[in-house]
């Protein structure tokens, strides 16, 4: 598995990229076929392990003054000898069998001695297709996660709803410091994984009493899925419960298709003209830069359509909602090891009720 096979239409994170090989670890096949990979992150921490509210971890960006660098300023990488002698035998890990089975208590109490405060151990795939790309991590999910613990009293006690959720590691993150956090996405292989991680992390969230509930989020669908039948269904009790409750809605780099944007953007409408409070939404993105034939030129134009979206949002006049937008610029501190650059953007969309 250490081969991956790229098809025309291969997606990988620059997560998992540039992540060592020995950080990856596969666990097993998904009902899919696909191979699952579990990773573990470490939370950065000061001497004193609180933030700068006093409540989580914090660490400094790094001094770029520190780092070490050649006569012509460029980063001194120490690098492997290109033809150095290794009497190493190749290791070539062979997959038996498929396995949809929950872990043993056994398992699972060696999962929770293994693991710590700091870390956070997630399941994920690698180089999916476009459509599968919630099961990988992306750079967009730790600067919302970074941001989330530098502004760790605000979202204390609050009741949070994570749109495009994917693996679950932003909400895992806000469970940390808010009550509530509805964990949501489509797709039951998905939302399977992210259960599966919110279980794996439960020691980060429950001895505060927070609680995570993943449930299934169509933004092409009209309402909520209520079908008790299903495994990721809401009830009418939740339902209650997040137009009542919640006050923060966040959404990590899910806006890399125009018909998603647009469905994304309906939906925080309808969400927020249903709520009982005003309501402040986060959402992340990555600015990525591709040639197109169409242009011929270098474009951005999943970007381009979230932007028009926003614009378009801002501007609406239709006598119910009032919607504010505002960059929050990303100098706040780094909490998880992974390349901050400057396409990474966070935006604040504020809605409340005319």
């Amino acid at each position: 598995m250490d081969q991956i096979t790229f098809r025309s239409d291969t997606v990988l994170s620059d997560v998992h990229l540039l992540l060592p090989n020995a950080c990856h670890l596969m666990k097993r096949l998904n009902s899919v076929g696909q191979p699952v990979f579990t990773s573990k992150f470490r939370i950065l921490r000061d001497c004193d392990g609180k933030d700068s509210s006093g409540e989580s971890p914090v660490r400094e960006s790094t001094d770029a003054s520190n780092v070490p660098r050649d006569e012509d300023g460029d980063l001194d990488v120490v690098r492997r000898p290109r033809y150095a002698s290794c009497n190493r035998d190749a290791v070539c890990p062979i997959i038996l069998s498929q396995s949809t089975a929950t872990l043993t208590d056994e398992e699972e109490d060696s999962e929770e001695d293994d693991g710590s405060r700091d870390i956070i151990k997630i399941e994920h795939t690698m180089a999916t297709p476009l459509e599968d790309v919630g099961k990988q991590i992306w750079r967009g999910a730790f600067l919302l996660a970074d941001f989330i613990l530098v502004q760790a009293s605000m979202f204390k006690g609050a009741t949070v709803l994570e749109l495009g959720a994917g693996t679950g590691l932003t909400s895992i993150v806000m469970a940390m410091v808010a009550k509530t956090v509805y964990c949501t996405d489509v797709g039951d292989d998905l939302l399977s994984m992210c259960q599966r991680n919110v279980t794996l992390n439960k020691q980060h969230f429950e001895p505060q009493e927070s609680e995570i509930r993943v449930r299934q989020l169509d933004w092409m669908a009209d309402d909520f899925c209520t079908d008790a039948d299903l495994e990721f269904c809401w009830t009418d009790a939740e339902i209650v419960d997040l137009h009542d409750n919640t006050t923060f809605v966040i959404a990590a780099d899910v806006c890399y298709d125009d018909n998603l944007t647009d469905a994304l953007f309906r939906t925080l409408y309808r969400l927020a003209s249903n709520m009982r409070h005003p309501s402040t939404t986060y959402i992340s993105i990555e600015k990525r830069l591709n040639f197109t034939l169409r242009h011929m030129d270098v474009s951005c134009e999943a970007y381009d359509h979230f932007r028009h979206c926003l614009d378009q949002l801002q501007q609406m006049t239709d006598g119910k909602m009032n919607f504010t937008l505002e960059p929050v610029k990303s100098s706040f501190p780094q909490f998880f090891q992974y390349e901050r650059v400057e396409q990474l953007e966070l935006w604040k969309v504020t809605a409340e009720r005319l």
